[in-house]
């Protein structure tokens, strides 16, 4: 197994050593953990000696009211913002679950237990979570997310494993090939259940699901930091009298984010931009845009004004992708410039300033990258920039948010002047390209 990124602990890696306080001795504005204890639950001892070794003590709200039902058996739907201790939540109960069962001869090689997330990223860090909170339980996980090491992951996965992470597409093609089963499935999870609306894979997930037992035979939680009605109507299909916990769901952006929006016009967005990362000290910077053309542009344009960037979208490869964000949340690269790819599931302590240079075009989007900062209670700012293209998607989001984002006002007359932006990287089209003006010609037989 190659070393853990530091990065991919999420909340798990973090909550140890920024929440070493108790409960009590934390403010009321910036209390993130309960008064409920980890030992107040009748978990085995292996998973307690897990839960000992990350420094865990207390729940935090998603977990102290989620436990109790989802350690008892009951299917639960909980939602709560990022960075609240979800992925902790359902691996508790799925270890509790599986070295409870009685049924464990039976599955063979066969996975006991299922869990799903929408993409790559999330899928990594709940597997490296589960080894850090499992590793002691003697459960064996499997990883199975698309862009790398295809047969390494067969292979592994055909070998058996207890508990099984990963994205719907690669999970699908490896069951189609009949490399594991889903009929011994005793508990799954649906991690970030909205974003596989967002993302197309609810096909997928049905898929999936019917493959399974029956709903009263078998557990399922489902997790997500939004619950629009076509989740509650998955949760309705696939689960059996789900309990639903909603966490904070009357304020969907926490008060230790300073948001503010900028109306620069589009010309103007890129000065300003530049204009205001010059102004943060030492900052820790995520510059979300829309779309991986404009990741491009916004990348080349900062570096070729001097400052150390990265992109992250989804045209990046994968171990490439894996790189930027370990060094990312090593502080070695202060700023990354991301489509929404980087908005979930993953943890970056200490993110100072998040940028929409666009405007999220669904509200929900928005709540997801701006909690990339003010993570378990620290605090952070946001800043949005209003354009041409994306201003109209602002009362939406204002109406999501149930609050009025504070204007700032710019000078454009005071805006820098920019260095022009690095040269794109040509695509490499040698040998084998698609561009058949550059393949290698085959001499004619005359010569």
């Amino acid at each position: 197994m190659d070393p853990v990124p530091a990065y991919y602990y999420g909340n798990l890696y973090s909550m140890s050593a920024e929440l070493e306080q108790e409960p009590s001795k934390q403010s009321d504005s910036q209390r993130v953990l309960t008064d409920v204890s980890f030992e107040q639950f009748e978990l085995p001892e292996s998973v307690r000696h897990g839960l000992q070794s990350a420094g865990f003590s207390h729940c935090t709200p998603i977990q102290a009211d989620t436990l109790p039902l989802a350690l008892s058996g009951r299917d639960v739907a909980g939602q709560a913002r990022t960075g609240t201790g979800k992925t902790a939540a359902f691996l508790l109960a799925v270890f509790k679950r599986l070295i409870d069962d009685d049924q464990a001869q039976a599955a063979g090689h066969h996975p006991r237990s299922i869990i799903i997330a929408p993409t790559r990223e999330l899928a990594i860090q709940i597997h490296r979570d589960a080894e850090m909170l499992g590793g002691q339980t003697g459960l064996t996980f499997a990883l199975a997310y698309g862009g790398v090491d295809y047969q390494k992951q067969r292979d592994h996965i055909a070998n058996g494993c207890d508990v099984l992470i990963g994205t719907p597409g690669r999970i699908i093609d490896f069951f189609k090939q009949r490399v594991f089963g889903l009929k011994h499935i005793r508990i799954a999870v649906l991690d970030e259940a909205d974003r596989m609306f967002d993302l197309g894979f609810i096909s997928d997930i049905r898929y999936l699901f019917r493959a399974m037992p029956p709903v009263d035979q078998r557990q399922c939680l489902m997790f997500s930091a939004t619950f629009p009605l076509k989740v509650t109507e998955l949760a309705y299909e696939h689960m059996n009298d789900a309990v639903t916990i909603r966490i904070d769901d009357d304020q969907k952006t926490t008060e230790r984010v300073r948001q503010t929006v900028y109306y620069p016009s589009n010309r103007e967005k890129l000065p300003l931009l530049v204009q205001l990362i010059r102004q943060f000290d030492d900052g820790h910077i995520i510059v979300f845009v829309n779309t991986r053309r404009a990741a491009d542009l916004v990348d080349r344009m900062l570096k070729g004004n001097g400052f150390d960037c990265a992109m992250l979208a989804g045209s990046v490869a994968q171990k490439k992708r894996q790189r930027l964000l370990q060094a990312f949340h090593d502080g070695q690269l202060p700023i990354l410039v991301a489509t929404d790819v980087a908005a979930r599931g993953l943890h970056i302590p200490d993110v100072s300033h998040v940028i929409n240079f666009d405007l999220p075009q669904d509200a929900a989007d928005y709540v997801h990258r701006i909690g990339r900062t003010a993570r378990l209670g620290a605090t952070g700012e946001a800043i949005s920039f209003a354009c041409e293209d994306y201003a109209f998607h602002l009362p939406e989001i204002e109406d999501y948010i149930d609050k009025s984002i504070e204007l700032i006002n710019h000078d454009a007359d005071n805006l820098p002047s920019l260095e022009p932006a690095i040269p794109a990287k040509k695509p490499n089209r040698g040998r084998g390209g698609k561009n058949p003006s550059h393949r290698r010609r085959r001499p004619s037989r005359s010569n």
